[in-house]
């Protein structure tokens, strides 16, 4: 039988808690130790919450006694699962039912979801499921979607008492405030750092947020640019181009935060990201990492244009540019709108030299230090001047698949990128 005064305090920890900023899966997992501690027979516990995430829809963490907790995270679907529609969960959301309870042995046994034959084998006696909004004044709805769901699951014989179940209501409601905590800093966590990146989105959090807040960093700056991009607007259908550009922000965008860049803005079909680094053995990862994003991007052009056009789309076709140096990073704009992003002579002259890459008919171009990091890999293509630069500067393409294509490039004067000054 749970020991009131060690459940009352673990409602004062969990009061600190929501004061501080928790991590949910370290919280869920010393409440379930308390609480069994406390005299309250856990085998096992799972706590579920939705989330704002452009790859998952909810996220859980699964405690069992014994083990470290596990956090699991679930993919956006078009349609539900067959696990979910046959879930207790799924149940609860359809009939508004806020407490559901299984006895899983003994002559009030009811087995009527398949997850509780799953928890039978496991040892498991009895199953408690609450269900706590964030909001009780709000409608039916919002209660759904805003809230934890916590399934409570006890493997002593007789499995829990009634003051077991109160004590777990009790402190669940508890919880739910300092999840709500937690659950919020997660979800401003994953807004910014999908629109703003992930080093960006820190700042942000870390309280830049006024204009002109920012800094001076070295970084090897990225700058990729789509071919033909007017002409396909213009000639395809609304969804099949907005389709090609998520295939060709995969290749790009995607390569580069595979290698730990930060994609920082997409100028109309352009990705600028930069990949930061502070001393000149941190320049060498960095340029490692730029130019590997590089071959990952034009490796993945491959494949997805072998899709594409077995599907009968038009294939992706794109420029790069790297170059390397100082930059200023931080926030533009206005005082009502701004946006965090890098300026400078290094990001004015990459967008230069990507340009190049259409006239000179290369798929990429790097500055010569870049091309330094990599003996053997690059070979120069001269010496060229770019718009509003005074020097020429020497310019190096990839050896090897990303060299330029034999055909010309038919977009050679299209789509003048501006980045900002």
């Amino acid at each position: 039988m749970a020991d009131s005064t060690l459940i009352k305090g673990i409602g004062e920890w969990l009061i600190d808690q929501a004061l501080s900023e928790p991590d949910i899966v370290e919280m869920f997992d010393a409440v379930c130790q308390r609480l069994y501690a406390a005299g309250v027979p856990l085998g096992r516990a799972r706590l579920s919450w939705p989330t704002l995430h452009p790859l998952f829809q909810a996220e859980t963490v699964l405690w069992e006694r014994g083990k470290p907790p596990e956090l699991e995270q679930f993919r956006h679907q078009e349609e539900e699962s067959e696990d979910y529609l046959a879930s207790p969960m799924h149940f609860m959301f359809e009939h508004n039912v806020y407490v559901l309870r299984r006895k899983l042995q003994g002559p009030d046994k009811l087995v009527d979801f398949p997850i509780l034959e799953d928890l039978i084998e496991q040892g498991m006696t009895d199953y408690l499921t609450i269900a706590t909004s964030f909001d009780s004044t709000a409608d039916e709805m919002h209660q759904k979607l805003f809230g934890i769901l916590a399934a409570w699951t006890s493997d002593r014989p007789g499995g829990f008492t009634e003051n077991d179940v109160a004590a777990l209501q009790k402190i669940q409601r508890r919880m739910a405030v300092a999840c709500k905590a937690a659950i919020q800093s997660r979800i401003a966590g994953n807004i910014v750092e999908t629109y703003l990146g992930r080093q960006a989105g820190r700042q942000v959090l870390d309280g830049a947020i006024k204009r002109g807040d920012g800094q001076q960093t070295q970084a090897v700056v990225w700058l990729s640019d789509l071919r033909e991009s007017t002409a396909l607007a213009d000639t395809m259908a609304a969804d099949a181009y907005f389709d090609l550009l998520n295939d060709y922000y995969e290749c790009t965008a995607g390569a580069a935060i595979k290698h730990g860049g930060e994609v920082l803005d997409f100028i109309g079909d352009a990705v600028l990201a930069i990949f930061p680094y502070r001393s000149e053995r941190e320049f060498k990862r960095a340029a490692s990492a730029a130019t590997k994003a590089l071959r990952d991007a034009f490796s993945l052009r491959i494949d997805v244009n072998a899709k594409r056009q077995e599907n009968g789309r038009v294939p992706i076709r794109f420029g790069i540019g790297l170059n390397t140096g100082t930059v200023m990073f931080g926030n533009i704009g206005v005082e009502e709108r701004l946006t965090f992003s890098v300026i400078g002579p290094t990001v004015n002259e990459v967008s230069r030299i990507e340009t190049l890459t259409k006239a000179i008919n290369a798929n990429a171009l790097v500055t010569r230090k870049i091309a330094d990091s990599e003996p053997g890999q690059w070979e120069s293509t001269g010496r060229h001047r770019l718009a509003g630069v005074s020097q020429e500067i020497e310019l190096f393409a990839p050896k090897g698949p990303e060299k330029p294509a034999a055909a010309p490039d038919l977009d050679a004067g299209d789509d003048k990128i501006t980045v900002r000054h």
